[in-house]
């Protein structure tokens, strides 16, 4: 038994007629008796009682119709919801964002496509580059934005921002006045990091033994807005996105630093192995290609 045979013994029931159930049904009279024969045999029952006057349901019939109802209801909802799918009416995309970088652009893009695709929501999650990448790999996230290099065996990307950390520290700093300041000049500097979440992390702690010392760690966070705000209390110095450092307010300042200069590149990865939603395949090159025209 399939769809076709509970369609059709449902139309056969609402005419009482197999002659205008097949007139409405554009097949022949035969071929729908011929499948109402067929359904019958397969439930073991009789579905119409027939006479020369009348074709009417019997009891079985009457209990199938109203299941076969249910049926054919519940698969017409299913091929509307899969078309709305298939037609980004509706979907939901799980995105992972870390919160130290400037997010404006990116979020204008996402702004676009909702407006495209009003149906389509998001859950925007906040979190360090390390804890975005298991997410996108254990799929809790379908995408998100890390620090290149990723794992590129597991992950798909494309690039969205490269761009130098600078030195943020104190108005009052003695550094605050120069242009530019090495790395090695930081070794008796108290340092305000990212939490060990953050790839940054990592990568300011690298660049520090690269010039020969290991930094003196005051306090770590996961918030930007929070470090900027121990370093204007002068508590430390830190190492923050250039981005971030044209919002600084005038407590704070920020300058660049060599001898290794320190960067980081954004990416949007998602899992190549996991299945990808109709909406967030379509966000994905919705995005990349927003990225392309703004370059």
């Amino acid at each position: 038994m399939d769809i076709k045979h509970l369609q059709y013994f449902l139309e056969v029931a609402k005419y009482n007629s197999f002659s205008l159930a097949a007139n409405h049904l554009y097949i022949t009279q035969p071929t729908i008796s011929k499948m109402i024969k067929n359904l019958e045999q397969e439930l073991g029952v009789e579905l119409f009682y027939r006479s020369r006057k009348q074709l009417l349901l019997t009891d079985a019939g009457r209990v199938i119709a109203e299941q076969a109802a249910l049926i054919d209801r519940a698969m017409k909802n299913l091929n509307t919801e899969l078309e709305n799918l298939s037609e980004l009416k509706k979907g939901h995309i799980r995105i992972g964002l870390p919160p130290i970088f400037d997010a404006h652009h990116f979020l204008e893009i996402v702004g676009k496509f909702h407006e495209k695709y009003p149906g389509v929501t998001f859950q925007l999650v906040e979190n360090g580059s390390k804890k975005i990448e298991e997410a996108v790999e254990t799929n809790l996230l379908d995408a998100g934005v890390v620090v290149l290099p990723t794992k590129h065996e597991i992950f798909d990307s494309f690039s969205i921002l490269e761009e130098d950390l600078k030195l943020v520290l104190p108005a009052s700093h003695p550094f605050a006045k120069r242009e530019l300041v090495n790395v090695s000049e930081l070794a008796d500097e108290l340092f305000i990091l990212f939490n060990k979440d953050f790839v940054l992390n990592d990568r300011i702690i690298l660049s520090c033994n690269t010039a020969g010392f290991f930094p003196k760690v005051v306090s770590e966070s996961r918030q930007q807005s929070f470090i900027v705000d121990m370093v204007a209390s002068k508590l430390g110095i830190a190492l923050l996105p250039e981005s971030i450092c044209r919002q600084l307010n005038e407590k704070v300042k920020s300058v660049k630093v060599a001898n290794p200069s320190i960067s980081w590149k954004l990416a949007v990865v998602w899992n190549k192995d996991q299945y990808l939603s109709y909406a967030a395949k379509e966000w994905i090159n919705f995005t990349r290609n927003e990225l392309v025209r703004l370059v």
